[in-house]
């Protein structure tokens, strides 16, 4: 079952409450990520009146089951970005999610953050190339990158392009942190509140209570978004499911490193209250294709003790991200006939950052202030043909597995979003949808949108 580092070493627990009343606000945010909490932050600190709705604890899911890396390094990603969107664009990217770390640094305290460099390795002649490619993307953009052959770690590594001084973070704990300065701001946080049903016309959203929330504008930060079928987002939104594992270690490394090459693993330390923690990731796969997951963990923890020499893993838990077609996540209006509605989704695992990139872009255009990544980040922008071979290829899956699913795994339950047969998490102990990855806990409770309502058991 998923045991994350971060949940079990989270700031001591006061509940938000849950809300028991009908209200009214300026700006109604779904979803309690990082993501939420600093469109909350961000957007109080305006003076807007602001709700945060989460249907379980804030930061339990997908903040809470990240890897803590909070860089512009978001592996080998400028040289796409440089083909893709052109310099301008790509050197955007890189300085919203510096300008995001930096807020970070400024506002943590204590354990909550510390730095670290971002390292690039390759293990492959293949891979020191792709780092060569990546390097040259680096000087067009004046992005500090330095390339070398060290490595700090007990491992083969051909080559590496390092980021210096950039962070990493406990995301709970950085993140309970950023939800005292929203409340200090005047923002209202409810946990335990999960909304059920939408009338964005009205501008009116229903919980499960039957309480009902009255809003000017409304932001969904839900991961996989809601609402996701009427800007057609369902069918631009793939969604990855990656594994973590943590080991006591005796040293802390001084960089935080993902390879370029295979087998894909990223690795990190952390130091938490006076324990040092070994953290490697890897072993991805699409949502809610596979049902014997624990192999996944296995081949990790077996990694931790054979090539890392720690034999006390005490901790394991998986980590689902959307992505979009193209790289850059999405941030904005849902779409031109619902200007009042704003998404965010889409980090591709780089959450920590893009997450207060998304926020800052959301939050100017609220309040009506010019932010230079809101064109790039935008649900709505240029690129038509990627997504729709994205489109295709999620609805050929969509299609393929709802038969499938009906044929094959008739005693499976029906997923509540839009039908299709869920599949058993062995790793996890839960029912995951293949169609658009939304998650149930063993009881049949959602744990991952886009799904609202429980499994029947």
């Amino acid at each position: 079952m998923s045991n994350s580092l971060w949940i079990h070493t989270a700031y001591p627990r006061d509940r938000f409450p849950t809300l028991d009343d009908d209200i009214r606000c300026d700006v109604c945010i779904v979803g309690g990520g990082l993501s939420g909490l600093a469109n909350a932050y961000f957007l109080a600190k305006e003076g807007k009146d602001v709700v945060l709705l989460e249907k379980d604890m804030i930061l339990n899911g997908a903040t809470g089951n990240s890897t803590g890396k909070l860089t512009a390094q978001h592996d080998f990603v400028y040289a796409k970005l440089l083909k893709q969107f052109g310099k301008d664009n790509s050197k955007i990217y890189y300085d919203v999610n510096e300008e995001a770390i930096q807020f970070g640094k400024s506002i943590a305290k204590d354990d909550e953050l510390r730095m670290a460099d971002s390292i690039l390795y390759s293990q492959s002649k293949n891979g020191t190339e792709l780092l060569h490619h990546e390097m040259r993307a680096y000087k067009e953009l004046g992005i500090p990158g330095e390339f070398g052959h060290n490595s700090e770690l007990p491992i083969q590594i051909d080559a590496t392009l390092t980021l210096k001084n950039e962070s990493q973070i406990h995301p709970i704990r950085f993140g309970q942190h950023l939800a005292r300065l929203a409340i200090e701001a005047g923002a209202r946080i409810y946990e335990q509140s999960d909304v059920q049903l939408m009338d964005l016309n009205k501008r009116l959203l229903k919980l499960k209570s039957d309480h009902e929330v009255q809003f000017n504008e409304l932001v969904l930060c839900t991961h996989y978004p809601i609402e996701a079928l009427r800007g057609l987002q369902i069918m631009k939104l793939s969604v990855d499911r990656s594994y973590i594992v943590a080991a006591e270690a005796d040293m802390a490394l001084r960089g935080q490193y993902i390879a370029v090459d295979s087998p894909k693993r990223s690795i990190r330390t952390a130091q938490i209250d006076g324990k040092t923690y070994f953290l490697l990731s890897g072993e991805s796969h699409q949502a809610g294709l596979e049902s014997a997951t624990q192999i996944h963990y296995d081949r990790l923890y077996t990694e931790v003790k054979e090539t890392f020499n720690l034999s006390k893993s005490v901790y394991g838990w998986s980590a689902q991200d959307p992505q979009t077609p193209d790289l850059i996540p999405y941030a904005g209006t849902i779409s031109s006939s619902m200007s009042h509605v704003y998404l965010s989704t889409g980090y591709r695992k780089w959450g920590l950052s893009n997450s207060m990139v998304s926020a800052r872009i959301i939050s100017d255009l609220i309040v009506g202030r010019t932010n230079k990544a809101s064109a790039l980040y935008s649900p709505d922008r240029t690129g038509f043909g990627s997504f729709v071979l994205q489109a295709l290829k999620n609805t050929g899956l969509v299609v393929k597995e709802f038969t499938a699913g009906h044929l094959t795994r008739m005693d499976a339950p029906i997923c509540t979003h839009m039908g299709c047969r869920t599949r058993w998490n062995d790793g996890d102990e839960t029912w995951d949808c293949p169609c658009h990855g939304s998650r149930f806990r063993k009881d049949g409770s959602v744990l991952e949108g886009p799904a609202t309502k429980p499994l029947d058991l």
